[in-house]
């Protein structure tokens, strides 16, 4: 795979599961890191195992995905850091199983799932357009079949089922990802976006049942590890790609479902998410 010395990658949700091995790939590349988690002792550990692997450089940036103040703070450290972002990784996610509120008062899933990597990929673009040919890639799901968007209630007011609100989340960042990549035209940056496959993480780490269900997991036929779970995310970032604002899955174009592509939800999505984040 191609090297990446003298580039700067972000990679968020990197203290754990999919975003270390996505972190890792990286730095055996030759990467600079710029690290994103919740949890710094977690985040330290996984920039030392990348200082280890080769990385020239590695910072690490404590942020809770959960407020959006700390969303704009970390944007303005990465832009103070760094004098170019080559490549922007929007990998951190999470489930719920019940209804939860954010500081700012949003659904916690879909503001930490979509709103916090759209406002910190807004807040970068101008950096990211300026450090082209780079890439921004946003990690998606399967998760979206579970049911169309529904913009009329993005905060799942009217009943929480965990699962169909983390696959809506998910849709979004489809969406997301195609209206990004039309507003990005004659630009030399590329948005794409992916599933990582069944991966055995902790990304249902509130749910009891939920964890101890993925340690037996993980030695099912067709659970991924995690290094798997990033390998398509590593190929976005890193390898030639000649098509853009595409859904990819175990390194290839996927066939999404039809309400994933629908440009004026696309756009409307784009405009209300611009609205709850405070963006013109």
């Amino acid at each position: 795979m191609t090297q990446m010395a003298g580039k700067t990658c972000i990679v968020t949700g990197a203290s754990s599961g999919i975003g270390t091995a996505t972190a890792l790939g990286l730095a055996r590349k030759g990467a600079t890191l710029g690290i994103v988690g919740r949890d710094g002792a977690r985040l330290e550990a996984v920039a030392q195992q990348c200082r280890d692997a080769g990385s020239p450089g590695v910072v690490t940036y404590k942020a809770d995905f959960a407020s959006l103040d700390e969303v704009r703070g970390l944007a303005d450290a990465l832009t103070e850091d760094f004098p170019r972002i080559d490549v922007l990784i929007n990998n951190a996610a999470l489930v719920k199983q019940r209804r939860e509120e954010t500081v700012d008062g949003y659904e916690m899933v879909f503001a930490v799932n979509h709103l916090a990597p759209y406002l910190l990929t807004r807040l970068l673009l101008d950096r990211v357009v300026e450090s082209a040919p780079s890439r921004i890639v946003n990690v998606a799901s399967d998760a979206h079949t579970f049911g169309p968007m529904e913009p009329d209630d993005y905060m799942s007011t009217e009943g929480f089922k965990p699962m169909k609100v983390y696959g809506r989340s998910k849709l979004a960042n489809i969406l997301f990802t195609f209206e990004l990549a039309r507003r990005l035209e004659g630009t030399e940056v590329i948005a794409n976006c992916l599933h990582p496959g069944f991966v055995s993480t902790g990304l249902a780490r509130d749910n009891k049942l939920g964890v101890a269900f993925l340690k037996v997991a993980r030695f099912f036929p067709g659970v991924k590890s995690p290094a798997d779970g990033a390998s398509t995310t590593l190929a976005l970032a890193c390898e030639p790609v000649s098509v853009r604002g595409e859904y990819f899955a175990d390194g290839k174009v996927h066939r999404t479902k039809d309400y994933a592509r629908d440009p004026e939800m696309a756009a409307r999505l784009w405009d209300d998410s611009a609205k709850l984040v405070g963006l013109d």
